[in-house]
């Protein structure tokens, strides 16, 4: 702990090094310090019970009174003065300043200590020149962790990341020499400086731009086509990939550049299906193929990159469609593998699943290989032939993001990639379509509940065509309808006609009829009507879409003019809606789409009626 040679106040942030759960906390604590006083006054609140504040108070004083050299992880002085401290540090001083301070900010994001005048950019500028002129590598690695600290916050950064820093960063993670070697004291610091321009990038688009043009990306690209023939650690390999991510997100105008890449990035990743491979023949106990999690970061990362160049691409180019086949292979075998930990495998399944929403439906059927003979496909993923295990795992994906329950708002961005892969499958393979409206839709069971409710994927997909998000609603609704052929009837048979009413009114179907596409499915159908839906199909309420028991009619013992009283009565409640703007009542129209009516008795109009009878169905 600094100890001034006259009296200050200092505020110091004590950490806690304690179990004890009074202490379980950062404490802001104002002492009173002088050399040479063997007393130190301490001036705190702590809501507590009396005694244990005397508790805290004991440790507070054992803890400075027995720490004499007082190591900078045990009492700090306040974040101002450190950053000011640093902003004047010498030669001599430096490395401990910095130190000092990565150690006390590392869980800080807001430095509103730097607001002040020039402390940003003198701070900056300060890391800059202890990084350059500094020998000490441990020093340097100090100074990129404390730029990736200070680049968490957005402000000024295009002006404080200057040409010169990212100089600097280029010259330590080794691009500028492509016979640089990592060993033990350059690769933590090629690691650090990787990390920091990352933060940096992801913060800033300036810096991303910048990178782009200045031979950082050039760089990039022409190590990563070393990785086959230079031993290049696993960590810059991750990095590397994650920068050529980020760049290639933020810079859309690089994706074209970075086109010719797109075979080197499979390589990539075959090359690591080849070492899982290999390793499965060195240790027979992994599964046949297996990824560790160092492993499944550097996929994931390679996967990301490839999804932000196959955005857009042109798919009528013969050479184009077979590279997409060939990735949709490689896909399908990364759908299948398993790491040490699910969370890892849901996060390497979650960045299959968006790339493969970029590629073209023709190649969906490669997800797909034909059974063969002593392969032990489980019978429930074999279809018609096909081994199912790729599909199969894309909607336990699916599941498992439902069980998570996403809130509204994070829906669309959750869901809508494997629900828009699923409907991809659906339209272009025959058995796809079959397999997965067997697994979602199966012959009806369960008629006494709304098919909204429950804890089936059926339910939870038909929950989402009432969603407010619309772009999802419409997603789900339009996987349903496949799988129904888009056949009306068999539709509200699964769904109801209330939770498809959006769907019937965008394609003209309110008052039921044929939808154009109908005609691109087969008539031919198994029956799958079961005996429970059997013996209550005469119950059915389409509307609603499961069996509601017989009520008594309310009006049964109304006269004549009674029941007319009530009709002018909600005739006029309607008619007052209408007029403050709470509701729009609309009628079917000619085009089978809502059209919005004048007045309430145009109502009467459609009296005649009825949703279509899903008794007419025999799916």
């Amino acid at each position: 702990m600094f100890v001034p040679e006259s009296i200050s106040f200092y505020t110091l942030r004590l950490r806690y090094l304690d179990p004890h759960p009074a202490v379980k906390r950062v404490l802001n604590i104002k002492v009173l310090l002088h050399s040479g006083v063997e007393h130190i006054i301490i001036g705190f609140t702590y809501e507590r019970k009396l005694d244990e504040t005397r508790r805290v108070v004991d440790y507070l004083f054992k803890l400075i009174f027995s720490n004499r050299n007082n190591t900078p992880t045990q009492v700090i002085l306040n974040m101002g003065t450190a950053i000011e401290h640093l902003i004047v540090a010498d030669e001599e001083s430096c490395g401990k300043l910095v130190e000092n301070f990565v150690q006390n900010s590392e869980r800080i994001f807001v430095f509103p200590e730097l607001n002040e005048g020039s402390k940003r950019s003198d701070l900056w500028k300060s890391l800059y020149n202890i990084a350059k002129m500094n020998q000490d590598k441990i020093v340097v690695k100090n100074c990129l962790i404390a730029i990736r600290i200070l680049s968490r916050e957005k402000y000024s950064l295009s002006e404080l990341v200057t040409d010169d820093w990212l100089i600097l960063i280029k010259k330590h993670t080794g691009l500028e020499d492509k016979l640089f070697i990592f060993d033990e004291e350059t690769l933590p610091l090629a690691l650090q400086a990787q990390m920091s321009l990352c933060n940096i990038i992801f913060n800033c688009r300036s810096v991303a731009k910048a990178c782009s043009n200045n031979g950082i990306l050039d760089s990039i690209v022409e190590r990563i086509n070393r990785y086959k023939d230079t031993r290049i650690p696993n960590g810059i390999k991750y990095f590397d990939m994650k920068l050529l991510f980020l760049i290639s997100a933020i810079c859309p105008d690089t994706r074209n550049k970075l086109k010719n890449e797109l075979p080197t990035l499979v390589n990539i990743l075959e090359h690591i299906l080849k070492g899982a491979a290999e390793d499965h023949t060195r240790h027979v106990e992994l599964p046949p193929i297996f990824l560790s999690d160092r492993q499944v970061d550097l996929v994931c990362e390679t996967l990301k990159a490839l999804f932000n160049l196959t955005v857009r691409i042109d798919y009528t180019n013969g050479e184009i469609m077979s590279f997409c086949i060939h990735l949709m292979e490689l896909s399908r075998n990364f759908l299948l593998i398993t790491s040490n930990s699910l969370d890892k495998t849901w996060m390497l399944r979650n960045n299959v699943i968006n790339l493969l929403t970029n590629l073209p439906n023709e190649c969906y059927k490669y997800l797909l290989i034909p059974v063969q003979e002593g392969h032990g496909v489980p019978k429930n993923l074999e279809f018609e032939g096909e081994n199912m295990t790729a599909i199969y795992e894309i909607l336990m994906f699916l599941r498992a993001k439902f069980n998570d329950e996403p809130k509204i708002a994070s829906q669309h961005e959750v869901l809508s990639p494997v629900v828009t892969v699923l409907l991809k499958g659906a339209i272009s393979s025959r058995p796809i379509r079959k397999f997965l409206r067997n697994q979602i839709l199966p012959p009806l069971k369960d008629v006494h509940n709304r098919p909204e409710q429950g804890t089936t994927i059926r339910n939870q997909l038909c929950r989402l065509l009432t969603t407010p998000i619309t772009q999802l609603r419409d997603l789900v609704a339009e996987l349903l309808f496949v799988l129904c052929k888009k056949n009306v009837i068999r539709m509200i048979k699964y769904t109801g006609y209330g939770n498809a009413a959006g769907l019937f009114a965008q394609r003209g179907l309110l008052a039921g009829g044929h939808d154009k596409g109908e005609a691109e499915y087969s008539s031919d159908s198994d029956d799958s009507e079961t005996e429970e839906y059997a013996d209550h199909k005469h119950g059915i309420n389409p509307v609603l879409g499961c069996y509601e028991a017989p009520h008594p009619n309310i009006m049964e013992n109304m006269t004549e003019e009674q029941k007319e009283y009530e009709a002018m009565k909600l005739v006029e409640l309607m008619d007052s809606l209408m007029k403050c703007g709470t509701i729009k009542p609309c009628r079917v129209g000619d085009d089978g789409k809502p059209q919005p009516i004048e007045h309430v008795l145009e109502l009467q109009k459609d009296l005649t009626f009825q949703p279509p009878n899903v008794r007419r169905d025999s799916d």
